[in-house]
Parts: structure tokens; sequence; C-alpha cells
């Protein structure tokens, strides 16, 4: 089985160099950059499973980073990993907002990020390389075709771009449409564990499948249920 890669991005060539020193134990194929811009340029020749990236960077800060990775017809899917201060916490949302997977507040353990990219791998690839079952190929409701093997979606014939964040949310919707879920529900099916802080950030990866998957404002295929959570109204 390959090494996942990394791609770790930020300014401090201290936290550089002991990120690629821990997780090169840990057995991953790790790649620095010590600013946005030699990142995007790098994407092409490392092709990283997951990216790492610090928000406040000086040049391209790491909001435009996301925002460009976003964009990209080849790299649009990539994992992202937002890194903030403790004094910054509007930019974690923002971060989220723009299609960030998942947020990490500074100072941080090596053990919690690990198990951070780990959870994000583990959404992208449950298996482990291994080949997926014949039986569970893509989940189809309302014009929405969920493409379970090639991780896509496609609406109305159209192929819409998820991160792995939406793509799991989606399909635990899809798979179950009419359950309400909580949350701390949907924390659970996605991150594997629910980390501290972190129901806020649901509603953001909501407001974002929205926009991606409904016709009109006020018609959602995502129905806020007020005071417990989210349902997926299957036969829209």
């Amino acid at each position: 089985m390959r090494a996942y890669s990394i791609l770790f991005v930020d300014d401090d060539e201290k936290l550089l160099a002991l990120l690629q020193e821990y997780f090169a134990q840990e057995q991953f194929a790790v790649s620095v950059a010590e600013d946005g811009r030699k990142a995007l340029d790098m994407l092409d020749d490392v092709k990283p499973d997951i990216m790492v990236l610090d928000i406040m960077m000086p040049g391209m800060s790491g909001l435009e980073v996301c925002r460009e990775v976003r964009r990209s017809a080849v790299h649009g899917r990539l994992p992202i990993i937002m890194l903030t201060a403790r004094a910054e916490e509007p930019d974690r949302f923002v971060g989220l907002e723009m299609g960030a997977d998942d947020y990490l507040v500074k100072p941080f353990s090596m053990r919690e990020l690990g198990a951070r990219i780990r959870a994000i791998l583990r959404r992208m690839d449950p298996l482990g390389g291994a080949e997926r079952p014949e039986s569970v190929q893509e989940i189809v409701r309302g014009g929405l075709v969920l493409q379970i093997r090639e991780h896509t979606l496609v609406k109305d014939g159209q192929p819409v771009g998820l991160t792995p964040t939406e793509f799991s949310l989606l399909q635990l919707f899809m798979k179950h449409p009419g359950q309400v879920f909580n949350r701390m529900q949907l924390l659970e099916s996605t991150h594997g564990e629910a980390f501290d802080g972190y129901e806020r950030t649901i509603d953001a990866h909501i407001r974002n499948l929205r926009r991606k998957i409904d016709e009109e404002p006020g018609m959602s295929r995502i129905e806020t249920v007020y005071g417990i959570g989210y349902r997926f109204r299957g036969g829209m």
C-alpha cells in the first residue's frame, strides 16, 4: 500500500521542519512550502492526498490559496485542513465557507493533527485502497446521482465538485432520506469522532452543500429541523 502524501504550507520554517520529521516517521510522504504561491506551483508535481494550510502568511494568504485550489479543475477536490490562531476565530469559518474540510487552532499537538488528517483520508478512501464492493456503486435521489466509486456527484447530468466533507455528508443524507440528524451525529459520521467546538462547523458545510445541489433558495433538498438538525428531502 502506497504512503499517503501531505503538503504542509506555512511560513514558519521551524514548524515545517517539525511537521516534516514527525509525519515522515508516521510513514507519510511529506512535502513543504513556505508560501502560498509556491504551494500552488507544487501541486502538479507533488499530487498530494491532502494539504495542511496556514491562514496567516505573507503575500498570498491561506484563504486565497484555498480559494484557488477549489477553483481548479484538476485539484478542486483536494482535502484541505486550515491552521488558525486563536485570535482569528472568524477566519476559521471563512475558511470553511471557502471549502476547507477542517480547521485546527494553533498551538496544536502533532497527534491531534495526525488524527484529523487520517479522518479525512478515511473519508476519501474508507477501505484504504482495497477494492470497493461491486454492490455499492451509486445512490440516486431526485436528480442527484452520487457515484461512490468515483467519489463524485452528478446533478441533472452535470458533474458537481464536492469536498470530501461535503461528499460524506451528502452520502449520509442520501442513504437515509427523511431521517433527521443532529449536528453531533453528523460530526461523528463525517469525522469519526466529534472534536471540541465542532458543532458550528457543520452549518458551514451544509450551506456550501446547499449552494451546490439546490435549484433555488427556499427550496433546499437539505431541510433544517429547527432545534434538532437536518434531514434530506429525498423526493425533490
